[in-house]
């Protein structure tokens, strides 16, 4: 899409409720913005374009999906939780495995109409503060990428905080969350 439109629960309400974009055109505008900002180690495995897609037109066809409350919500999933068919690796490539089915609150997220969009990158097993432990890079502020972004759950940040995904999951291990 043309123009960069807000993924906070409020403003896709309204836009989906306004004819104003579907799911699969925020779904293929979100995919967009991931292209266009790859120097960012945000992302640890990503769902294939398409395949979101496809869960967005599936989504656009249910007649009743519109009155879910996560109706055309594209979120992301800290890699130390299960998210079937990607592999999760908390952050360590020696312990990856590809779960069969996805964490029930994954799950959960996706019957209520929230599209997931990928794992997101964290300090190895989430036993860091600071978001630096990861041997896919560091994720910087998107305020200043001088500075790191902060934090175990560092990819799930930054993926909202720039605007591919109206929310991720987290963990707080030993406090990162907080950080």
């Amino acid at each position: 899409m043309q123009r960069e439109m807000r993924l906070d629960l409020g403003s896709l309400r309204a836009l989906y409720k306004s004819g104003g974009a579907t799911p699969a055109d925020v779904i293929a505008s979100v995919y967009d913005r991931m292209a266009h900002d790859m120097a960012q180690p945000v992302w640890i495995s990503v769902v294939p374009r398409e395949k979101a897609i496809s869960r967005a037109r599936k989504l656009e066809k249910d007649p009743l999906a519109a009155a879910l409350p996560l109706y055309g919500v594209p979120f992301a999933i800290k890699d130390n939780i299960d998210f079937a068919g990607l592999p999760t690796t908390a952050g360590c490539p020696a312990y990856t495995f590809t779960p069969a089915h996805s964490a029930p609150v994954v799950q959960a997220l996706i019957d209520a109409g929230a599209i997931p969009i990928g794992k997101t990158n964290m300090d190895q097993f989430a036993t860091g503060l600071v978001g630096t432990r990861s041997p896919h890079g560091a994720c910087s502020s998107v305020y200043d990428p001088r500075y790191i972004s902060g934090g175990s759950s560092s990819g799930s940040a930054v993926a909202v905080a720039s605007g591919v995904a109206s929310f991720s999951l987290g963990t707080d291990t030993a406090g990162s969350g907080r950080v």
